[in-house]
């Protein structure tokens, strides 16, 4: 199946300064003597830049002044470039905290503001969405088609509700399935640029080498070293237009790895949606996972194994009112762990993935299922022996006391996990780590005592309903049922 490429022939446009307003209207070389719109964008370093690349970029009536910043650390005060942001922006474009909005929204004479990031509380959002309009800007929000670019090859997207829901172990069986049918997959990651935003406008990852090469932080690893493990290539970066364009030249099927809860960059064949019995109620309470919810062909409620029955009958009734037609499933997430017998009856401390923490409010992941079920003797609170982002992390998110979070965003983080580990052994209070992170930490960091993974995967509670959902989406192994694109345009 092939469908329609998304265009993106640029507007012709006049270049025109980024620098801080003047007071006077800046006029559109479309439009002359019209002012162009200012725009702020609200982000974290993903969304907000493919927004920018696919909708203002070539725009010569909208001029982006800045981008805010949140959610992740030290991406504010460094420039969206010059090379990535096109010519009507020679100095490239400043990205401010998003503390700073009132000043910014008053200082630049803001006309409109654009709110582009995710795992977001309705509440939050229209809370900023007041202060903006009480500054006299209009408040935002694309819809949810504005951004995606059409591929020339089918893609299956892979979504959820909230951030830590199971997105990468749902990718990872997807992928498995999809290449025991013969085909080329090639996972496409929601973006993760922490480092320099030009040097990573377009990533592949072929080899572990690849992630040394781009100097990957543990956030980074966490989500391309799984598709490596099982032979596989992913792409990540800033351009998705770029890199929808390269990952084709390798596929018969791109697979939308997404992140957080934010919608796919790539316009679907297939959608399908993580929902989450751990957290019920969330799929109608954040954004955009809502609209992931409403937009789905299928929702996957995951974790079956941990939750009770009474929340995940919720979860599926909430998923049911909101999307009637969408097809429901149910998973299990089982956890193993590499050595057992390493952790038996020792104090250990959990090492769990970071975002799930943090913005994904969750208070356990993996790591600590697999350390109870190994028989662990104490699960150490590591809150005594945090340094620096640690301790910061701690400060900020309460819910995360009890297990380490794997703060990976940059070298200084990775060095205060690894000070954390050491300080808690010197004290005689840990014997083991456990990490339900995706990737092996002893990469990026040491310990004196073992660490031990724990290990997730997907397992469905009927067996063979993503099979049968691919099968009617996509034409796979001779299928002729309709593909999902022909039942939304027939």
């Amino acid at each position: 199946m092939t469908s329609t490429p998304h265009s993106s022939t640029p507007h012709s446009s006049t270049p025109h300064s980024s620098t801080p307003h003047s007071g006077t209207p800046h006029s559109s070389p479309a439009h002359p003597g019209r002012a162009r719109t200012r725009v702020v964008i609200l982000g974290a370093a993903g969304r907000d830049f493919h927004d920018f690349n696919v909708v203002f970029r070539d725009d010569p009536t909208h001029e982006v002044v800045a981008f805010t910043a949140t959610q992740i650390p030290d991406i504010d005060g460094r420039r969206y470039p010059a090379g990535l942001a096109g010519p009507s922006y020679p100095d490239g474009i400043p990205i401010v905290a998003e503390a700073q909005l009132a000043e910014l929204l008053h200082r630049e004479h803001v006309d409109a503001v654009v709110f582009a990031y995710s795992d977001v509380r309705h509440e939050q959002v229209m809370h900023l969405a007041s202060r903006c309009i009480a500054a006299g800007a209009d408040f935002r929000l694309h819809g949810a088609r504005r951004a995606m670019l059409r591929s020339t090859k089918p893609v299956v997207a892979v979504t959820a509700v909230r951030t830590g829901v199971g997105k990468s172990q749902t990718t990872r069986y997807l992928a498995a399935m999809l290449r025991g049918q013969g085909l080329r997959v090639v996972a496409v990651r929601h973006p993760m640029p922490y480092g320099d935003l030009a040097a990573q406008a377009c990533q592949r990852f072929g080899s572990y080498a690849d992630l040394d090469r781009y100097d990957c932080t543990i956030e980074e690893r966490e989500e391309y070293e799984p598709h490596l493990d099982a032979g596989g290539v992913v792409y990540a970066g800033v351009d998705y237009t770029r890199i929808l364009r390269e990952a084709e030249q390798e596929a018969d099927v791109i697979l939308w790895d997404g992140g957080n809860n934010d919608l796919p960059f790539f316009a679907p064949d297939l959608h399908i949606v993580l929902a989450d019995p751990l957290r019920p109620g969330d799929e109608a309470a954040y954004h955009p996972g809502e609209a992931n919810v409403r937009m789905a062909d299928v929702v996957v409620i995951a974790k079956c194994d941990s939750a009770r029955t009474e929340d995940i009958e919720a979860v599926e009734a909430s998923v049911r009112a909101l999307n009637p037609t969408a097809t429901v499933l149910r998973a299990e997430s089982p956890v193993t762990v590499d050595d057992a017998a390493a952790i038996r009856g020792r104090r250990v401390i959990v090492i769990e993935d970071g975002p799930t923490l943090t913005h994904g409010s969750m208070t356990f992941g993996a790591g600590v299922v697999g350390a109870k079920a190994a028989g662990a003797a104490e699960i150490v609170e590591p809150t005594p022996y945090a340094v620096g982002s640690i301790k910061a992390t701690y400060a900020k998110y309460p819910n995360a006391h009890g297990v380490l979070p794997a703060m990976g965003y940059g070298t200084a983080q990775v060095r205060d996990l690894e000070a954390t580990i050491a300080a808690a052994v010197e004290a005689g209070a840990c014997e083991a780590v456990v990490s339900g992170t995706p990737i092996d930490l002893t990469r990026v960091l040491s310990a004196r005592v073992p660490v031990v993974r724990a290990r997730y995967e997907l397992r469905e509670v009927v067996a063979g309903g993503l099979a049968a959902a691919v099968r009617a989406a996509l034409p796979l192994a001779g299928s002729t049922a309709p593909s999902v694109a022909d039942r939304r345009t027939g």
